[in-house]
């Protein structure tokens, strides 16, 4: 299993994230952060699985969720952005 690390920037946004499904609807955000666990859990498993996109990341989408799980293999880590935007986040992997 290879370690994944959240960036800072896309933790602070997973976190935002699990209060904002919180206030729709109480145990949605433990929904949510389980999902992304599991999603994360996964990657560190078998971080190849999902393709290359186009401008060189890997990415998984939830499957309850309006969100996905970006990331990049880099210095025998697996750096992940948490986002529903897609793009801006790349210029943030150290």
């Amino acid at each position: 299993m290879d370690e994944v690390i959240l960036l800072r920037a896309g933790e602070a946004e997973l976190w935002d994230a699990v209060a904002y499904y919180e206030e729709r609807e109480a145990g949605l955000g433990l929904a949510f952060v389980s999902e992304v666990r599991r999603q994360l859990a996964a990657i560190g498993e078998d971080p190849l699985r999902p393709s290359i996109r186009p401008a060189g990341y890997r990415r998984v989408n939830l499957r309850r969720f309006p969100f996905y799980l970006a990331y990049v293999i880099k210095e025998r880590a697996i750096w992940a952005h948490a986002k529903r935007k897609p793009g801006y986040w790349k210029k943030r992997i150290p």
